[in-house]
């Protein structure tokens, strides 16, 4: 299964951008949906990987090696290893600025735009390759894609049992190896880092406490907010940002994080079957999780997402808002074929005016439930921001 959409958008961009950067965690497919797009690439292309010691040394003399190639597609992977290649990727196109020039992949993503940010600003576009998505496969794979996670090898694999030992080797790796591969500084034993992400996994969907954190682990607050960031950078885990707004209400103003793969989450908490995701308390919390990632992974870019909570507990799981100061849209998750609804939520209804809400739950049919509030099956979630750009009716 290879994301077939976002291959076409890549190409469209390769026909408009002398770069495009592509971005997304490890394992996720950057490779495989680039060497497609290689193939059906129009010219020919040349493929460089900076963790191979062959390719890393073919460019110590960057500008001589990719002159060779000024008139193929390059495309090199890792390419935030080689911070010092980016001046040199802006003189070539400045140089000789056509479309489709280079195809950058890249597995820590604020790291990778910055870089190429302050060099290739004006001359590159970038896309985010996200696991496996549920509008990208047969309908029949909502509940494996929930428990196994979206990572192409893991919810693929034969049976949960070779899954969930994709997953738990993936973790191993990611600490042991893959955080010193993508440069990365830490200093510390990689038990101590699983301990930190299965404390975050305990705590999906919830604020950050870095100070509790700290003191479970005997970090600093410091090294807790570093390691943070870097697990946020590899696409770990998501901070939501709380919602901002003019009405005098004391508002929670720290992030809620979630651990972004569904199939990650449950190998931390050591759930690898059907039967040990519904017996455990996470259950609904995971539901969360799993559709967050669905709409904001397909959300169109001009959108922005936070969450609402107040201290006297009025909250929404998902604030959505295309521009500061037009009304939001509201949408909380719940896992019930008949979900019922919070006071803390009609009391977020009142505060926030919205200009519509939405309650996601994994049934099949939407119907629904008040004035200006819809029950919505996760699979036509797309109805949630295709409306709002429809004119309201006479």
């Amino acid at each position: 299964m290879i994301k077939r959409n976002l291959s076409h958008i890549i190409h469209q961009s390769l026909q408009h951008f002398p770069a495009v950067g592509l971005v997304g965690a490890r394992q996720v497919g950057k490779t495989t949906l680039a060497k497609m797009i290689s193939k059906e690439w129009s010219s020919s292309s040349v493929y460089l990987d900076l963790e191979r010691p062959a390719d890393h040394a073919a460019l110590l003399e960057p500008e001589r090696f990719l002159d060779r190639y000024a008139s193929q597609l390059v495309i090199i992977d890792e390419v935030q290893l080689s911070p010092n290649l980016f001046p040199v990727l802006r003189s070539l196109i400045d140089r000789d600025r056509h479309a489709g020039r280079f195809l950058l992949l890249g597995s820590s993503s604020p790291d990778l735009m910055r870089q190429s940010g302050e060099s290739l600003a004006g001359r590159i576009v970038y896309h985010e390759l996200a696991p496996f998505a549920l509008h990208e496969l047969p309908s029949d794979h909502m509940d494996s894609l929930w428990l196994r996670g979206g990572f192409p090898d893991s919810h693929l694999a034969a049976d949960d049992d070779i899954s969930a030992q994709w997953r738990d080797n993936f973790i191993m790796t990611y600490l042991q190896r893959d955080l010193t591969a993508m440069g990365y500084d830490i200093r510390l034993p990689a038990m101590t880092l699983r301990r930190l992400w299965q404390m975050l996994a305990h705590s999906h969907g919830h604020t950050i406490n870095l100070s509790q954190l700290a003191t479970n682990l005997e970090l600093s607050r410091q090294s807790i907010r570093k390691i943070l960031d870097i697990l946020n950078e590899t696409f770990m885990i998501r901070q939501l940002p709380p919602f901002h707004t003019n009405l005098k209400k004391r508002l929670v103003k720290t992030p809620k994080v979630y651990i972004r793969d569904s199939g990650i989450l449950h190998s931390l908490l050591g759930l690898n079957t059907w039967g040990d995701l519904l017996g455990h308390s996470i259950v609904g919390m995971s539901w969360e999780g799993f559709c967050l990632e669905q709409i904001l992974n397909r959300l169109p870019t001009a959108w922005n997402a936070f969450f609402y909570r107040t201290q006297a507990h009025a909250e929404i799981d998902l604030v959505l808002q295309k521009s500061s100061g037009e009304p939001p849209i509201l949408v909380e998750f719940k896992h019930a074929q008949a979900p019922k609804l919070s006071k803390g939520f009609w009391s977020s209804l009142h505060d926030l005016q919205p200009q519509a809400s939405y309650i996601v739950y994994p049934g099949t049919t939407a119907y629904p439930s008040g004035a200006n509030i819809e029950v919505l099956p996760l699979t036509q979630i797309e109805t949630i921001w295709h409306k709002s750009q429809q004119p309201p009716s006479p």
